[in-house]
């Protein structure tokens, strides 16, 4: 089930087209995603592939395997961007994004004091030139997919 003009839901419409940031890895519940408008390469976002916009609203099935995709794409980002920790963080507010969506951030031992915590958030408000790449965002994309396929426990 989707919902018009939801941006999550307009991309899984697409699925089938979608390149590697799009779709970084995908079961038949959640599907991973690169943060489109960050200036921090590897921050995911992991969405349900249903229309839902609040937490309760999840099925068993989704809640399930919800904790296992934070930690194994925590562990992949871990390996992949030599992140110290990742955060997890749910909102789903702002206009065409209110589809339950949960950010997956790196955290580098270098990130600034006032940009960690609630403040990693400005960096999803940086200028232009500062963003990652659709390029940078696939490429990293596609190292992150082999690390979920090389683990032992998947995903």
């Amino acid at each position: 089930m989707t919902s018009p003009g939801c941006y999550a839901c307009d991309q899984e419409a697409q699925f089938a087209e979608l390149p590697p940031r799009e779709c970084v890895a995908f079961d038949r519940h959640w599907r991973v995603a690169h943060s489109f408008n960050t200036a921090v390469p590897g921050w995911l976002v992991l969405l349900p592939r249903r229309h839902v916009t609040a937490v309760h609203d999840l099925t068993d099935a989704e809640a399930s395997t919800l904790g296992t995709w934070q930690v194994g794409l925590s562990r992949a980002l871990r390996d992949v961007t030599g992140c110290d920790k990742t955060y997890v963080v749910q909102f789903a507010e702002a206009e065409g994004f209110a589809h339950v969506h949960f950010h997956i951030v790196p955290r580098t031992a270098d990130l600034p004091q006032e940009q960690r915590g609630p403040g990693v958030f400005e960096l999803l408000r940086r200028p232009r030139p500062e963003r990652v790449t659709a390029a940078q965002a696939d490429e990293t994309a596609r190292s992150l997919r082999a690390r979920l396929r090389g683990h032992p426990d998947g995903v």
